[in-house]
């Protein structure tokens, strides 16, 4: 395989494949994506909730482009599962007020909805007593009923996406995690950049940096973003008995109780199988594949050195995050904890019943010098880089629709040059 590369994608997620399944199927450029593990999306792209998001509890005014993506990525998801015969379910997802005052959150995100793009016949409000006819095992005040939401399998699609990306003729390189990157100022070398990998070096003229928890890190070995650090959060999951597979006919969310930070409560999952969870909680945790209290242990001191200057301190010294920190810890240190929390509107649930974890994710949040979450996404570019940031839920759901974005850019600028060939896809079709 040869070393040598028009473009170089960091990340075998979801992002970094679909942005390789773009490229290589409307570019001639030659392109090869380096991924740290031994086959691609290992990471958050399989450790999900598996849906696919509808864009009504995103704040038009903060999270604009976040529902733009979503909005669009449903139907090309929608679209490229049935191409492959992917699991795509229909099956819609209810928010909840638990309490009277969480009432008006709800009629907001109505609100949000609509401007959003929804239209009329996506969501219907229902008060306590249509709740109850809807799903009487439901314990609210009202909720809302959003039917323009599915569940699938983000790791499928993932794995997919690679394969057809490398039947359009992208290269893969395996087991080789970026080290540190060379700018090559000789004249006479024959690309701009080498990237030191762990199992090989790989020559390149552009960079695209997805590599989800660990693309901060890239970013500023190129000496980029330096006013931002990150924090990781790790997702954890139970998984309920079969005794509870009919328990309710979607997904559950209540009104998040800290809006002002970017995580939901830990709430009842449906998934694409119809096997049901609980979760996610959001646990701080110190890198961005801390699965397990070693990984977590030995990435502390370097993660508290690095980010001591930017705000990593000025976000735990926030009574307000302290106090949704202290819940998340609990959770994760007790089952009857997480399960409660859940409880609260699924009544009938027995803690003791829940024998088995599921599998856990992370997130990684961008943090400015202030100690605030970034909103949404950051692109950032660099000299013949662009480096991805803080991509984050609900990506999976807008991958699609945001790698064809970039992709279409890097057309129109001229990075990459628009192939003659022609790839019958109804995807493809829509990048022109």
């Amino acid at each position: 395989m040869k070393d040598s590369y028009d473009i170089t994608i960091i990340g075998g997620g979801i992002l970094g494949c679909a942005i390789a399944y773009f490229l290589s199927a409307v570019t001639d450029s030659s392109i090869i994506v380096i991924e740290q593990e031994k086959k691609v999306g290992l990471h958050t792209s399989s450790r999900n909730t598996g849906k696919v998001h509808a864009p009504f509890y995103y704040s038009p005014d903060r999270k604009s482009s976040t529902a733009t993506y979503a909005l669009k990525g449903f139907d090309m998801i929608k679209t490229y599962c049935a191409l492959h015969k992917l699991p795509f379910k229909e099956d819609g997802v209810i928010e909840i007020a638990i309490s009277d005052n969480e009432i008006d959150v709800l009629h907001k995100h109505v609100q949000w909805a609509f401007k959003n793009g929804l239209e009329e016949e996506d969501v219907r409000f229902l008060n306590k007593d249509e709740m109850l006819q809807f799903e009487p095992n439901l314990k609210c005040e009202s909720g809302i009923v959003c039917f323009r939401d599915a569940s699938t399998d983000y790791a499928l699609i993932n794995q997919k996406l690679m394969e057809d990306a490398i039947k359009f003729g992208c290269k893969t390189s395996f087991e080789n995690k970026f080290k540190s990157i060379y700018f090559n100022t000789k004249t006479a070398a024959n690309r701009k950049m080498t990237i030191i990998g762990t199992v090989k070096d790989i020559t390149t003229d552009y960079i695209i940096n997805a590599a989800g928890g660990s693309s901060l890190d890239i970013a500023h070995s190129f000496n980029l973003a330096k006013e931002y650090t990150d924090l990781h959060f790790r997702g954890e999951y139970w998984i309920a008995p079969q005794k509870y597979s009919n328990l309710t006919k979607r997904s559950i969310y209540s009104v998040p109780r800290y809006t002002e930070y970017p995580f939901l409560d830990p709430h009842w999952i449906i998934r694409s199988d119809q096997t049901c969870e609980v979760g996610p909680n959001a646990v701080p945790v110190f890198g961005p594949y801390s699965y397990n209290f070693y990984d977590n242990l030995k990435n502390v001191i370097p993660k508290i050195s690095s980010s001591f200057k930017i705000g990593l301190l000025k976000l735990f010294l926030n009574t307000q995050f302290l106090r949704l920190v202290s819940g998340e810890f609990s959770s994760s240190f007790s089952k009857t904890s997480m399960i409660n929390r859940v409880r609260r509107f699924l009544p009938s649930l027995n803690p003791s019943d829940f024998k088995q974890r599921g599998k856990a994710g992370i997130r990684s949040q961008l943090i400015d010098r202030n100690g605030n979450f970034a909103s949404e996404s950051l692109l950032v570019e660099g000299e013949s880089s662009l480096h991805i940031l803080n991509y984050n839920s609900p990506g999976a759901t807008g991958a699609l629709p945001f790698a064809m974005n970039i992709v279409r850019k890097l057309v129109q600028t001229n990075i990459v040059s628009r192939t003659s060939r022609s790839i019958n896809s109804p995807l493809i079709n829509e990048f022109d």
